[in-house]
């Protein structure tokens, strides 16, 4: 599988690369939670992070100009364990300059018919927006407490009133996982792209209808295999979520996180306009193997490391 990757990008011409597995800064996203170390230099100390993703420092060399890249490495995130999760996993990212979000799927179909064997179904696409409606009949992109909570009481689901209460995120990512995502890909790829703004992530806005994201996620037989953005390049709109997740981790109660400065510096330099997606390799090679758990496709999941 490795192999076959790089190959695939060398025959594009995107440059392999390596950046960092701790860094000074943490992330934001209050979704993810991180590993915390300390770095001695006595008689000084600073604590240092395991990265959840090579994102920050990858845009940091597209800033810097390295053109298209891609990167294969391991990825930490705590807390993170069962079935589809280990919390040491790789990762497979990429970024492709001057590529918009259909190139970008147009390229991971490439790639995964190579990886596959061109033995996988034909690949699917469609918006968030119609395939949440199509199984829940709501409307992804705007949010009604009253529609949202009487669903969940016909689906048997009464548990995301309290878990989600009035937050349009926590409602869509509930039900997008057990009434949608299990539908997804049936022995094929299937990519569903626009996601709503509430949930944009590293992702611009759409041009023509600032609800959606340019954002695409993709799935085999219901499991989630990666995340992909047509790459946010404004800084001040980077350094705003930066905040609104700082502000909801604090409210939240969970660990506090540190902006990533470097980065903000990279995209006021001029990050170019790309597209990048991330796929948890681990996953693609569950489905491969026909592996009913991620354990079984690790030489020592966490339990026995």
């Amino acid at each position: 599988m490795l192999q076959r990757i790089r190959v695939f990008f060398a025959e594009r011409n995107v440059l392999e690369v390596e950046t960092p597995l701790f860094s000074h800064t943490s992330g934001t996203d209050p979704q993810l939670a991180f590993f915390t170390s300390t770095y001695e230099t006595p008689p000084n100390s600073q604590p240092l992070f395991l990265q959840t993703s090579p994102e920050f420092a990858m845009k940091r060399l597209l800033a810097a100009g390295s053109g298209s890249i891609y990167q294969i490495c391991k990825a930490f995130r705590n807390g993170e364990a069962g079935r589809f999760h280990n919390p040491e996993f790789t990762i497979l990212e990429w970024y492709r300059v001057d590529f918009d979000l259909i190139e970008l799927m147009d390229e991971v179909e490439a790639l995964f018919d190579i990886l596959f064997d061109g033995q996988l179904n034909a690949p699917q696409r469609a918006s968030y927006q119609t395939i949440f409606e199509q199984f829940t009949g709501l409307n992804a992109l705007i949010f009604s407490f009253d529609a949202y909570s009487n669903f969940a009481k016909q689906a048997n689901l009464p548990d995301a009133i309290t878990i989600c209460g009035q937050s349009h995120a926590l409602w869509l990512d509930f039900l997008f996982s057990f009434c949608v995502q299990p539908h997804l890909g049936k022995d094929g790829l299937f990519s569903v792209y626009g996601y709503p703004a509430c949930q944009s992530s590293l992702a611009r806005l759409n041009a023509k209808n600032q609800l959606i994201t340019e954002r695409v996620e993709v799935f085999i037989n219901g499991i989630e295999l990666g995340n992909g953005f047509h790459e946010l390049t404004d800084v001040t709109e980077q350094n705003r979520r930066f905040d609104a997740e700082i502000q909801t981790r604090q409210r939240e109660n969970l660990p506090v996180a540190k902006k990533d400065e470097w980065l903000l510096a990279a995209l006021e330099s001029g990050l170019p306009d790309c597209s990048g997606i991330a796929l948890g390799l681990d996953r693609v090679l569950m489905v491969l193997a026909h592996s009913p758990s991620i354990a079984n496709v690790l030489s020592f999941d966490i339990s026995r490391a």
